[in-house]
């Protein structure tokens, strides 16, 4: 158990910072689960614009150290080429 008033600070702030993290992290899978959507209806149009949408979520999500960059480089690398293969 946390007995110095930093350690019962940085436990309160983990706290509040998950949260914000898990929230970040649902929203980038919620836009990314549109993009293939979309790939799956073979709705170029929305699929691009879908992409265009989940691009900066992704890219703020690494900058905030949410995710890992070389995750997002392949996601972002096959949604781009899966939405360019549509006809």
């Amino acid at each position: 158990m946390a007995n110095t008033p930093q350690a019962k600070k940085r436990i309160r702030r983990n706290t509040a910072r998950t949260i914000v993290n898990k929230n970040r992290v649902s929203r980038i899978r919620t836009l990314v689960k549109k993009v293939e959507n979309a790939i799956a209806a073979g709705d170029k149009d929305a699929a691009a614009t879908a992409l265009k949408a989940a691009q900066p979520e992704m890219a703020r999500g690494v900058a905030k150290g949410v995710l890992h960059k070389n995750t997002v480089a392949r996601k972002y690398s096959r949604l781009t080429k899966s939405v360019n293969q549509l006809a």
